[in-house]
């Protein structure tokens, strides 16, 4: 049975609520929303980039609910070297069609490539009003998807830089880029205020990074409604991981926004491909990102990896050598050679829509467990955890709920649910397996209003 996860407008997070996780997002219904996707591109460096249903059904079978397509300023604005480009917009139709046909959320993130040259440091000084122009470029879209119930917002500047102005990142952030946000957040509201506003903060030049952590704080609230911070993070430094989310966490509380990681995920290099070695290969990547997941699961937070592409090059960004974000080998742009190393752990089970509140989450990776702790709400409607089982249990899998409920999956039978344990008053047929899109659709909890523990375990009816 597929099924389309809704977000929406009605967006809600507790900050006081000690018996659920803190960043969660809420969709209408009430429903408590944890959105995992990609970075989308439409340009790869080389060329235009193109995809279709079967790469989208790729994501959501790795457990997208989410899509971040990124936006080129060249084709939408009127900076010099730029122009709108009718057809970038259809193209962006077709990206935004495909992401609502397989039940994910988009989110526009605007970049500035394809102009001719942007200069941060005259952007910021606003003598020529480029705020303007960046913001009429904006308008286009948000005139365009007003209306548009699958796309949630908009990601609004992408890694804003200091590079050479003579300038503090506190002040930078304080006198500049707050400001911005409030005056963008003010005009998108004017089209539709129910938007969610996407916001960052200053990325460090080379080597003045704070704990590895190449990105400035935020030092200001914005003061402003429907808001979520969208932070990056490219920890090579396990041990810095919670220390960095730790420090967003306080912006979070600053800002009254929930967390939602923009990006993640440390590049791969050229070699990495080719060796397991733990201290530079793919051993160490997924030590590496199993402790990143962690720390994002135990926090409750979503997160959007780049990129979904194949290798059409490696870029010289990182010292060691070519490296790239991109998710899959092959060399062409739309990929479907994983980098399993990375990809496994990115596509870890969770819980991505639970009718009710999500207490706590965590995917074990050592025993392939899936512990998810929830207080149950049937009137929301029905609740779906993503599961993975064509790559985390290819052995089957047990859904246990409480001690109650213990039903399971058989992949030499391929029948979906059988039933192991049950009680008289519940019909098990509430529950449902998907295993094209790989997840478990409930239609409703066995006890309702109760706080409820379910798990997911490797094996036929296993219930220790």
């Amino acid at each position: 049975m597929g099924y389309k996860v809704i977000f929406w407008l009605c967006f809600i997070i507790s900050f006081t609520t000690f018996a659920q996780i803190k960043h969660g997002l809420r969709d209408e219904s009430g429903r408590h929303i944890i959105p995992r996707g990609f970075v989308v591109n439409t340009n790869d460096g080389k060329g235009e980039v193109f995809f279709d249903s079967d790469d989208y059904m790729r994501m959501v079978r790795m457990g997208a609910n989410a899509q971040v397509i990124r936006l080129e300023l060249g084709k939408l604005s009127a900076f010099p070297g730029g122009k709108l480009d009718p057809n970038y917009l259809l193209k962006l139709d077709s990206l935004v069609t495909l992401g609502r046909q397989s039940g994910m959320k988009t989110v526009f993130k605007m970049t500035v490539y394809g102009v001719d040259k942007f200069v941060w440091e005259e952007f910021w000084l606003n003598k020529k009003q480029q705020y303007n122009t960046y913001i009429d470029a904006w308008k286009v879209i948000w005139k365009r998807y007003a209306d548009d119930t699958s796309v949630l917002g908009y990601d609004v500047v992408n890694e804003p830089r200091k590079l050479t102005m003579d300038i503090s990142y506190n002040d930078l952030t304080e006198k500049y880029l707050i400001p911005l946000y409030r005056q963008i957040i003010d005009e998108s509201q004017k089209i539709n205020a129910n938007k969610m506003i996407l916001v960052q903060s200053v990325f460090m030049n080379k080597g003045e990074a704070i704990d590895n952590n190449q990105y400035a704080e935020i030092v200001a609230p914005i003061n402003r409604k429907n808001v979520i911070f969208a932070p990056h993070i490219y920890q090579n430094k396990p041990d810095l991981v919670k220390p960095v989310m730790d420090r967003f966490d306080r912006e979070s509380d600053m800002l009254k926004a929930p967390i939602l990681i923009g990006e993640w995920g440390f590049p791969t290099f050229a070699t990495t491909d080719t060796i397991m070695d733990g201290r530079i290969g793919q051993l160490k990547y997924q030590e590496m990102y199993i402790k990143t997941a962690e720390v994002f699961d135990r926090m409750g937070v979503g997160s959007i990896k780049a990129w979904f592409l194949g290798n059409t090059t490696m870029q010289n960004f990182m010292p060691d050598g070519p490296s790239t974000w991109s998710i899959f080998s092959d060399k062409k742009a739309v990929g479907t050679i994983e980098r399993k190393y990375i990809t496994d752990i990115i596509a870890r089970p969770y819980p991505q829509t639970i009718a009710g509140d999500i207490q706590t989450f965590l995917f074990h990776f050592a025993t392939r467990t899936l512990d998810i702790k929830i207080n149950t709400d049937n009137s929301k409607g029905t609740s779906t955890i993503f599961v993975g089982a064509n790559r985390h249990y290819p052995d089957g899998f047990s859904i246990l709920i409480d001690t109650d409920v213990v039903l399971f999956y058989n992949p030499l039978k391929n029948v979906g649910l059988e039933v192991y344990k049950c009680p008289k008053d519940f019909v098990p047929s509430n529950i449902i397996w998907d295993e094209k899109t790989q997840k478990i659709t409930i239609l409703n909890w066995p006890k309702d209003k109760k706080t409820t523990a379910v798990k997911i375990v490797p094996g036929l009816r296993n219930f220790k």
